[in-house]
C-alpha cells in the first residue's frame, strides 16, 4: 500500500469517525455549524441544484405579503432571497442561537438595502413562536442539529398557519444529515403530512403541509 493511500484511507476514516460522533453528540446538545465555518455554507450552488438558494425558494411559491420562519438561519444564504421573494410588505423571521451568524446575516440585509427581515437569537424549541403566525418554514439542514427535533416540529406545526408549508432540505455530506424517512416519521407525529418531494438521497428538499382543518 502506498504512502499517498495510506493518507487517503486515514482521512477517510476520521471523516467518517469525526460524523458518526457529531451525529452522536448533536441527539444530547445542539451542536450547530459553528460561526467560523459560515463560508461553506454561505457558498451557494455548490451542490447539486436539489440544495442551492434559488431551487429551495422557487419551489415556495412565496407571495408578496407572506410571512416566512427562517430558523438556524446562519449566515443568512438562504434568509436573503427569502426576504426579497415576500417583498417589502412580507416579513422574514431569521432565527439562530449563535450571535456570530445572525451578525453575519444582518450585515448581508444592511448591504442589500432590506428591512423586512427580524433577526432573533434563541431555539426554534423555545415555545415562543405563536400560534398561525406563518406561511411557510424553512429549515435547510438544520433539523439534526436540533436536539429535540420532536418538539421543534410540534411547535412549527402551532406556528403555521392553516394549510401552511414547512421545506425541509437535507444533504447527505451534512454531519447532521436527515433521511427522508425519518423527516416523514418525525413529521407524521407531530401533525404534518408530506406535500411534495424535490431531489435524491444525496441532496433532496421535502415540503410537509399542515392540514387545513387545524
Amino acid at each position: 500500500m502506498t504512502v499517498a493511500l495510506q493518507v487517503f484511507l486515514g482521512l477517510v476514516t476520521l471523516f467518517v469517525i469525526v460524523t458518526v460522533g457529531w451525529r452522536i453528540a448533536s441527539r444530547r446538545s445542539s451542536l450547530p455549524c459553528p460561526s467560523w465555518l459560515a463560508w461553506p455554507v454561505e457558498t451557494d450552488d455548490r451542490f447539486a441544484k436539489n440544495y442551492n438558494a434559488r431551487s429551495i425558494i422557487e419551489r415556495l411559491d412565496l407571495q408578496p405579503g407572506m410571512r416566512v420562519l427562517d430558523p438556524g438561519c446562519g449566515p443568512g444564504r438562504v434568509t436573503i432571497p427569502l426576504a426579497r421573494a415576500v417583498g417589502t410588505q412580507g416579513e422574514v423571521d431569521a432565527l439562530d442561537i449563535q450571535a456570530r451568524m445572525l451578525r453575519r446575516a444582518k450585515d448581508k440585509a444592511q448591504a442589500a438595502g432590506l428591512t423586512n427581515i427580524k433577526f432573533l437569537e434563541m431555539a426554534i424549541e423555545a415555545g415562543k413562536l405563536g400560534s398561525h403566525q406563518y406561511d411557510r418554514v424553512v429549515l435547510v439542514t438544520v433539523l439534526g442539529e436540533i436536539p429535540d427535533r420532536q418538539s421543534a416540529l410540534r411547535e412549527i406545526h402551532r406556528a403555521l398557519k392553516p394549510a401552511g408549508i414547512l421545506s425541509v432540505t437535507e444533504i447527505v455530506f451534512d454531519p447532521h444529515y436527515q433521511s427522508r424517512g425519518t423527516i416523514l416519521k418525525l413529521a407524521g407525529s407531530a401533525g404534518l403530512q408530506e406535500k411534495a418531494f424535490f431531489g435524491n438521497r444525496i441532496a433532496f428538499t421535502v415540503h410537509l403541509e399542515k392540514s387545513k382543518t387545524v
